[in-house]
């Protein structure tokens, strides 16, 4: 789609050109050195970095903008509130095991009971399942364990699918966008019965910051998503050795 436009634009200047009745001017313009534009850029003045976004988003369209810059703030909070459950989630598992260890040579497992409902994050909730259901045997202890593992997991999993779908729907806005700005660049054409570049160029430039909008959108929250998962992956490896330890643990409560 990009290089059928890069072409039409390209067609549309030389047409412009063929059709001048300017020959010098022409020539003119060709025998200027390359850097021109460098020069012209710096020339200009500096514009703030929240006026030149305002100006951009003004010039892609309110309408699609809205929709980017609102995947945008969604997404963000959705990712924020992960984190900040995560790392609330995050414990010193060595250290639970210890304190739950001595609870049940000093207290028993009512002690240790009260030790893991003391005690924040996934990890002391399963611990606490678990001796819940001591009184059941140790294989008993194990499932509980496991399955209220299960649990654990979809609860810190929880809001990752909005994050992704806004991952995904971002850059679609963009493009579509992109098509929209395309279809006004050839109803501009079409309106004004030429083919020149001022003409193609409002539409082209709709859509082409519709879609920067949009793929920044998704790599900035494609970001917070990596992050949030490489979060529960530590937890989760946390949560399996601890279980582990706390079965060995309670098997040799049970022996003595």
């Amino acid at each position: 789609m990009f290089l059928a436009v890069a072409g039409l634009v390209s067609f549309a200047a030389n047409t412009a050109s063929a059709q001048t009745e300017q020959p010098e001017a022409t020539e003119q313009v060709v025998s200027q050195p390359a850097n021109d534009l460098a020069a012209l850029t710096a020339a200009a003045p500096e514009v703030p970095l929240n006026q030149a976004l305002k100006t951009k988003f003004i010039e892609g369209g309110a309408g699609f903008m809205s929709l980017i810059i609102l995947c945008l703030i969604i997404g963000l909070a959705l990712s924020i509130e992960r984190i900040l459950y995560l790392s609330f989630s995050k414990i010193n598992t060595k250290k639970l095991l210890e304190k739950v260890e001595a609870a049940l040579k000093e207290g028993g497992i009512e002690k240790a009971k009260d030790v893991c409902r003391e005690t924040r994050g996934p990890v002391a909730s399963i611990f606490y399942q678990g001796l819940l259901r001591y009184d059941q045997g140790v294989d008993v202890v194990e499932k509980t364990i496991v399955s209220y593992g299960s649990v654990q997991m979809t609860e810190m999993e929880n809001g990752l699918s909005w994050i992704g779908l806004f991952i995904a729907i971002a850059p679609s806005l963009g493009f579509l966008g992109t098509v929209i700005g395309m279809i006004q660049a050839f109803d501009a054409i079409q309106a004004a019965g030429d083919i020149s570049p001022n003409v193609v160029a409002g539409g082209m430039k709709v859509a082409l910051i519709t879609t920067v909008g949009g793929l920044i959108v998704a790599m900035i929250l494609q970001v917070f998503y990596n992050y949030i998962l490489a979060k529960i992956d530590s937890i989760t490896i946390d949560m399996e050795d601890s279980s582990i330890s706390l079965v060995d643990t309670i098997s040799k409560y049970n022996a003595k």
